[in-house]
């Protein structure tokens, strides 16, 4: 508003400036005149006027203290229908009265003339209509006079106090309207005040107001289109046939409008390009990312975040308060940060950067990094909104997690033979003059074994290390059965001497398989080993191997050998078969039977998914187990060597914690 009453002053001082020295006199004298006669006019006006109000005045306080005892009497007696009856009359025989009222002393009005009934039964709304005084039952001896504007022209109020007997009885309020006579006259002579200098101006500067119109007209064009140009609208053009000066602003005008528009399509062309990559940016960037403004309504998210927090889509949260669509675990941590970085009352620590790690149970239980960030100005002073950066890092927790359990258990398996050798040797070193030979080789044999156990496992850990790393294995063709008889052999005395039979079952003219002789000879080594460590003495261990009947006529020849390692020996657990293929993990652990590393059978497993396949086993307590896994048949131009690495791989071997 201030803006536009500086732009009217403006435009009037450039049209007064205009005028030439004699036509400014001319028009002051004629103001001056003017003001002075319309002032003695409106003085005579405003006399007449003061006159006839105080006329008025005296009236209506004369004829209310005549009807006030005249209705006194009616009142005081409770006549009801006689003091209607005259009140009627009296106003049906007069113009001067607009109304009649009358109230009880507790100011309840029980009469209105000309009211009607339900009017008058709403005590409150003629109080207010006839603006009774609060204090006027303070004084109920004297009338009072008012004076009201109403849209029919002025009225006289006048209160008359009812008193009969010397006892008060109420009030009676009527209306005096003004002498129209009077108010015909000051009506005229302002009216005709106002003509005569309305017409006296208008004689003065309608010559001036001519030429200055000739301007006016293309200054307003002017002063609009440059609101329309401050305003963005770069399409407004002045279209008068102007000469002069004048005629070249407007064509400059129009010039400026032009290039302003080719500069704005410019610039739109290019924040919305810039508006896609940043979009395109987001949405392919693997973590969540949610923009705020200081409303915490969400300005723009990413489907990483849509993802984690379970939004069904960016068109259903662009807009609405992000604290209504987080989880609640997020919500309740994020609360109050949010809200103190949007007021700037938070900390110079949250400021810079808060981290928050939070568990989310649903839709999927996950866990998750979330950062904040403030989105400031281009002045770095005033905060403009909050970046929300969300990071899954639930695998990395497990991962965290694994290793630690991981180092737990090497650290366990290692201390136990390191804590057995060091107190052998140290009981010796002591007491060695104090032991019997047959004490010394004792516990001699005992760290002997006690290193052995350490070897084996420091062995099986760098062996699983390596099959976990990156590492490509050559691929080439086996004979199945070599790495079995050796395998055999290797284990047939000490299956002797344990009174187990170890038996083969070899279908006859297998093809060769592709595979890794030395990794498929450490497999058939444990698998064979386990089955003789938990088989009683009498029992069997069987290594079969078979080509496998292809299920589907896609492929009519077979393409896969299955090898099986059975045993008859103590079986394993349902409940201990999900888990029998982790590292340390020993069915033994539940039995305390016999020791080991924990590591063969997930030695295994790493072997068998080099080579592209699984390991699979059925077992029943007390009957005893079967391992089984099927091979690739070798054929001309296949990969000679193993699975490619992989970012998965890479994830694989930081999961179980060996970094080689």
């Amino acid at each position: 508003m201030l803006a536009l009453l500086i732009q009217i002053r403006e435009i009037i001082a450039r049209w007064w400036s205009d005028f030439t020295l004699q036509t400014r006199l001319m028009a002051a004298a004629t103001l001056v005149v003017s003001l002075l006669m319309s002032g003695l006019t409106f003085w005579a006006v405003n006399t007449i006027q003061q006159d006839a109000r105080l006329n008025d005045t005296r009236f209506g306080r004369d004829l209310g203290l005549l009807l006030a005892a005249n209705v006194a009497p009616m009142v005081g007696e409770n006549n009801r229908t006689e003091l209607a009856r005259f009140s009627r009359s009296f106003y049906g025989s007069t113009s001067s009265v607009r109304y009649m009222l009358y109230a009880d002393e507790d100011g309840e009005i029980f009469l209105g003339i000309p009211f009607s009934e339900s009017e008058v039964q709403n005590s409150l709304t003629i109080r207010r209509r006839i603006q009774l005084p609060e204090n006027y039952a303070e004084n109920v001896d004297e009338p009072m006079v008012r004076q009201h504007i109403t849209p029919d022209g002025e009225v006289t109020d006048v209160f008359v106090p009812l008193n009969h007997d010397g006892k008060h009885l109420g009030v009676m309020a009527i209306g005096i309207n003004p002498n129209p006579t009077v108010v015909v006259s000051s009506h005229l002579t302002r009216d005709v005040t106002i003509a005569v200098f309305i017409s006296i101006w208008v004689m003065v500067i309608l010559g001036a107001v001519f030429n200055a119109l000739i301007i006016t007209k293309p200054i307003k064009e002017l002063l609009v289109g440059v609101k329309n140009i401050a305003a963005g609208n770069f399409k407004q053009r002045i279209d008068l046939p102007v000469r002069g000066e004048l005629g070249e602003l407007i064509l400059n005008f129009n010039e400026m409008a032009e290039r302003l528009e080719s500069y704005d399509e410019q610039n739109i062309e290019e924040l919305t390009a810039e508006k896609a990559k940043l979009e395109t940016l987001v949405s392919t960037i693997a973590d969540g990312a949610v923009l705020l403004d200081t409303d915490m309504n969400v300005i723009l998210t990413n489907p990483t975040a849509m993802r984690i927090f379970g939004w069904e889509s960016s068109e259903k949260i662009i807009g609405k308060n992000v604290l209504y669509h987080l989880p609640d675990a997020v919500k309740i941590e994020l609360t109050r940060p949010l809200y103190q970085l949007a007021s700037g009352s938070a900390s110079t620590e949250l400021k810079e950067g808060a981290e928050f790690r939070i568990t989310i149970p649903d839709p999927i239980n996950r866990t998750v990094r979330i950062l904040l960030n403030t989105v400031l100005d281009q002045y770095r002073e005033n905060i403009r909104g909050i970046a929300i950066t969300v990071q899954d890092i639930t695998r990395e927790v497990e991962l965290n997690e694994a290793k630690s359990h991981f180092i737990s258990n090497v650290s366990h398996e290692l201390r136990t033979p390191l804590f057995n050798i060091k107190s052998f040797i140290e009981t010796l070193h002591e007491y060695g003059e104090d032991l019997t030979e047959a004490e010394k080789r004792e516990f001699l044999e005992t760290a002997n074994r006690e290193t052995d156990r350490l070897t084996r496992l420091v062995n099986d850990v760098l062996d699983l290390s390596k099959l976990e790393s990156n590492r490509r294995y050559n691929l080439e063709p086996v004979e199945i059965i070599q790495p079995i008889e050796q395998t055999l052999r290797t284990h047939r005395l000490n299956a002797r001497d344990r009174g187990i039979e170890l038996n083969q079952d070899i279908q006859p003219n297998l093809p060769a398989v592709l595979g890794n002789y030395d990794l498929l000879l450490q497999v058939f080594s444990n698998l064979v080993g386990n089955g003789l460590k938990f088989t009683q003495s009498g029992g069997q261990v069987t290594i079969r191997a078979y080509l496998l009947e292809p299920e589907t006529t896609h492929h009519p020849l077979p393409t896969q050998v299955r090898v099986e390692v059975v045993d008859t020996g103590i079986g394993i657990d349902p409940e201990d078969q999900q888990a029998i293929f982790d590292r340390f993990f020993r069915v033994e652990n539940r039995v305390h039977t016999l020791e080991g590393t924990g590591l063969g059978l997930s030695i295994v497993r790493n072997i068998i998914e080099k080579h592209h396949s699984q390991v699979h086993l059925a077992s029943e307590v007390g009957r005893g187990t079967t391992f089984w896994f099927d091979l690739s048949i070798y054929q001309e131009g296949a990969s000679l060597f193993g699975e490619k690495p992989t970012v998965q791989d890479t994830v694989e071997v930081q999961e179980a914690g060996l970094n080689t």
